[in-house]
């Protein structure tokens, strides 16, 4: 039997993604309670996000805002006319026994995210707004008896679920719009798109076929996914798993599977409920949801520029490379840094500057920062201290080795680069008459190295010069300096 990677050839991967992402708003969906997260269990309830009798919903207007906002983003139609419904199942953390959701008439549709892999348009069937469950929460009791215990907290949290069509045919491919997806949310602002926290959550609708083949294969939904590396492998698992399935001769069966990280495999966890199972019915404590064609295009134009267009400006206007500005573009906060402290250079400088400014912000500071697990927002390192760094160096006023010594002070103490450079006394030597006498002392000491160099071993100028910054403690102008010895020895 041929080889599953040797298979996996001769078959076509077909995935869509459904992504919840829960809203950035202080009160829930329709009810004033807070929406902290890390509140007490239960704290944060009310009659209406708790289902009791004779309660009324009242929808939140920022909740409408936030998802017509990212329908825009995506460049979705906008219905002017929906309505919510009833999606009615019974789970422990659902205290009404139904779920407040849109169901054919959603808020969004028909939008699209174009990924650079294949340069391949993945179309949003559709995004619309729903209330979220609560939360179950497993342990273990005193006498080793499993038990759960529900935090209701999260419940009527408002969600938007963004669906796509399957339309992407690789792991790498649903990573990538997860990536540009969540990037274009957070540029929006309407949420923060932890996973961690479980503000952004996503299920893999996942199948194969025979390549050359038109019939979609029985799909199965994988959830309890937390991060996009367990997204790429639980995708990555499903598919061998449904190959290995067929070619024993077995079926795949439509279902709901749970990824399982510790084991690196999915395990069935119910078979996959069709629309019908859910009896949907127009929710008829709410009117319908009508928005002024004037308000749509309001929120349009406050939309803030956009990672794939900030991308392309940052490689137009900057000249960065395709690999700088997609780092820099795929978190607001990342870019936003990074303007503030190009901006903050003189205007003379910014040309020339933009490609050392990424750098220190990508190599340096990112370096230090993930290894503290620091976010950019909490940087002990400023805009303006980079751009300082940035400016010394140009100024030819430290080297580029002394400027790295600079920056770990400054990363531990953020005191400013100037005031530190002041403060030490570390201004590069560049008075040709101090360097001279220098470059003396290292040819009076280093006979046999001037003796090579005049031989015309011409690399022997770089160890003369590694001698003077020596004696210069870093201090010197290292360009200067190796003008001065061939100046010297001629």
């Amino acid at each position: 039997m041929p080889t599953v990677p040797a298979l996996q050839k001769t078959y076509d991967t077909v995935i869509g993604l459904e992504v919840h992402v829960q809203l950035k708003t202080a009160s829930k969906l329709f009810c004033s309670c807070p929406t902290d997260f890390g509140a007490q269990p239960n704290s944060n309830v009310c009659p209406v996000c708790t289902g009791q009798p004779g309660v009324l919903p009242v929808l939140n207007r920022k909740a409408v805002e936030s998802a017509v906002k990212v329908g825009l983003a995506l460049g979705c139609r906008i219905n002017e006319k929906s309505y919510f419904a009833r999606k009615q199942y019974f789970y422990p953390d659902l205290p009404k026994a139904y779920q407040i959701s849109q169901s054919d008439q959603p808020v969004c549709l028909d939008g699209t995210i174009t990924i650079e892999s294949g340069a391949k348009t993945v179309r949003v069937q559709r995004i619309h707004i729903e209330e979220d469950a609560g939360k179950l929460v497993h342990t273990i009791g005193s006498i080793d008896l499993p038990y759960s215990l529900v935090d209701l907290n999260r419940s009527s949290i408002p969600l938007i679920e963004i669906v796509s069509h399957p339309d992407m045919s690789s792991s790498e491919e649903a990573v990538e719009y997860l990536n540009l997806l969540k990037a274009t949310v957070q540029y929006i602002g309407v949420s923060d798109c932890d996973m961690e926290k479980g503000s952004l959550r996503c299920d893999a609708n996942i199948s194969v076929k025979p390549t050359g083949t038109t019939t979609l294969g029985n799909r199965v939904e994988v959830k309890n996914m937390n991060s996009f590396r367990a997204v790429r492998d639980a995708i990555e698992h499903e598919v061998v798993r449904q190959i290995e399935l067929i070619e024993g001769g077995g079926n795949v069966v439509q279902e709901t599977r749970l990824w399982n990280e510790a084991q690196a495999a999915t395990s069935s966890m119910r078979s996959k409920e069709d629309a019908h199972d859910y009896r949907y019915f127009p929710e008829p404590d709410l009117l319908e949801l009508h928005l002024e064609k004037d308000w749509i295009e309001k929120l349009r134009s406050e939309l803030p520029e956009l990672p794939r267009q900030r991308h392309a400006r940052f490689v137009s206007e900057l000249s960065l490379s395709e690999y700088d500005a997609g780092v820099l573009s795929a978190e607001r906060a990342l870019a936003d840094f990074f303007e503030t402290a190009l901006n903050t250079l003189p205007a003379a400088m910014r040309t020339a500057g933009a490609k050392p400014v990424v750098n220190w912000i990508t190599t340096e500071l990112m370096g230090r920062l993930n290894a503290d697990k620091l976010e950019i927002s909490t940087s002990p390192v400023s805009p303006a201290s980079i751009a300082e760094l940035v400016e010394l160096v140009q100024n030819a006023t430290i080297s580029g080795k002394m400027a790295k010594e600079v920056f770990a002070e400054v990363y531990s103490s953020g005191e400013s680069p100037k005031a530190l450079v002041e403060k030490q006394g570390l201004s590069q030597v560049t008075d040709e008459g101090e360097l001279m006498k220098l470059v003396d002392d290292v040819i009076a000491e280093n006979a046999k190295i001037v003796a090579d160099y005049k031989g015309g071993k011409q690399q022997a100028i770089g160890s003369l010069v590694g001698q003077l910054m020596k004696k210069s403690k870093g201090r010197a102008n290292p360009q200067l300096a190796n003008e001065l010895f061939k100046k010297r020895i001629g």
